[in-house]
């Protein structure tokens, strides 16, 4: 548990105040920049280079669904390249727009075909399900990926009796990708509701709410804290068939205060 938080990933969403933000990262974090269909996939591609030139190991998220044809693709690879960037997330995306790239599996492909500059390649999972897409689709999909990709980060959840269950179905069903955990960091609960209801995980917040020793006590009262999603799940992350290998911090920016319950929960571990 403490090697998981201390190498714990920060995401961060690529806005006008984010370098500022950004300055609260520990020093050599691993950061993964979103995909925002309001500001496009080369605002993502821009904060990544510049975070990298800054030290960070930066991971861009690359949305099917941002990107136009196979050129662009060509494009957005040789500036990871360049950047030295050594892991994408490749995702399906939330842009309205249709691109030569239905989903997620179709750019994958498409990334193996044409040639990219990374080691790792990660992809999301969704263990409550997803709002749009059938849940036998989404097995059959992580089966498909697992021939491209590496890990695959679970989407936001506050159960973790349903998080580890659909790890163990996971397994069972043959998916073999590393788990990381997504969980948010240090955030407003107000603020967490009205995002986990957007996202599509209402179902999760109501469990949240019905269980309040999840919230946590490692942050300000009024504010959501991981360490008590993290602590329940403590028996799948050391279970070595569940393969869990890291832990996904959602900061939605609020990447100081997410910094500070990090090294409390480190010393919280080791007491």
């Amino acid at each position: 548990m403490r090697a998981l938080v201390r190498s714990a990933r920060y995401e961060l969403i690529p806005l006008n105040s984010v370098r500022d933000k950004a300055g609260a990262l520990p020093v050599g974090s691993t950061v993964t920049v979103t995909a925002s269909p309001t500001h496009g996939i080369e605002a993502t591609l821009t904060l990544a280079e510049w975070l990298a030139s800054r030290g960070h190991a930066v991971i861009p998220h690359l949305s099917a669904h941002m990107i136009r044809d196979r050129a662009h693709l060509a494009d957005l690879l040789t500036r990871a390249r360049d950047a030295g960037l050594r892991e994408a997330f490749v995702v399906g995306g939330d842009a309205r727009e249709h691109t030569e790239f239905r989903d997620g599996l179709a750019l994958l492909q498409a990334m193996q075909e044409i040639g990219h500059p990374f080691d790792r390649i990660g992809v999301p999972a969704y263990p409550e399900g997803h709002a749009d897409i059938p849940t036998d689709v989404l097995l059959r999909a992580l089966k498909a990926k697992q021939h491209s990709a590496h890990s695959m980060t679970t989407q936001m959840s506050f159960n973790p009796t349903a998080v580890s269950a659909w790890i163990g179905q996971m397994r069972a069903e043959g998916v073999r990708l590393t788990v990381h955990l997504g969980v948010p960091g240090v955030t407003e609960l107000s603020k967490l509701m009205k995002i986990a209801a957007r996202i599509g995980v209402a179902d999760s917040a109501r469990y949240l709410k019905k269980n309040r020793q999840m919230v946590g006590h490692l942050i300000n009262p009024g504010s959501f804290g991981p360490e008590a999603f993290l602590l329940a799940l403590a028996g799948t992350i050391a279970d070595p068939m569940a393969d869990v290998g890291g832990v996904h911090l959602f900061t939605f920016n609020q990447v100081e205060e997410t910094a500070a319950w990090q090294q409390r929960m480190e010393a919280h571990l080791q007491e």
